[in-house]
């Protein structure tokens, strides 16, 4: 993986894998990798203590709720983009789906460098590469 030599098509992208809280690996900018992701139910609260994340949802509604002191909660609605500043405990979850494009630098945990523990259904992981056939 590396610059995108070829289009790739999202719809297509997100019709490669089920798997929800496991982020395929779409392209790379610079030090960033391009990550796609599925969200279902909740993940879990964590803190990326060096780095910002961007979050735009392609398709379906995100909630991310923040710890930034006090704690609120952003709503996402399909086109919409937010980024969660680093250092701010946060937790992503979405009731009915959603297909979420993350930018974040390269060998970013998905869980952060501090969460709460980890529930079976969420995938700590740098990311998976997309498979496209």
């Amino acid at each position: 993986m590396g610059g995108v030599n070829t289009p790739i098509d999202l719809a297509t992208a997100f019709a490669a894998f089920d798997q929800a809280w496991s982020p395929r690996l779409a392209a790379k900018v610079n030090d960033y990798d391009i990550r796609l992701a599925r969200f279902a139910g909740e993940h879990v609260w964590h803190v990326h203590n060096d780095t910002d994340e961007f979050f735009l949802v392609i398709a379906g509604e995100i909630e991310i709720a923040l710890r930034d002191p006090d704690e609120r909660t952003v709503v996402l609605p399909q086109g919409s983009l937010f980024v969660v500043p680093r250092g701010t405990f946060h937790k992503p979850s979405s009731a009915g789906g959603a297909q979420v494009l993350l930018v974040e630098p390269t060998g970013t945990l998905s869980v952060g460098d501090d969460h709460d523990e980890v529930p079976d259904h969420v995938d700590a992981t740098t990311g998976h590469a997309l498979e496209l056939t």
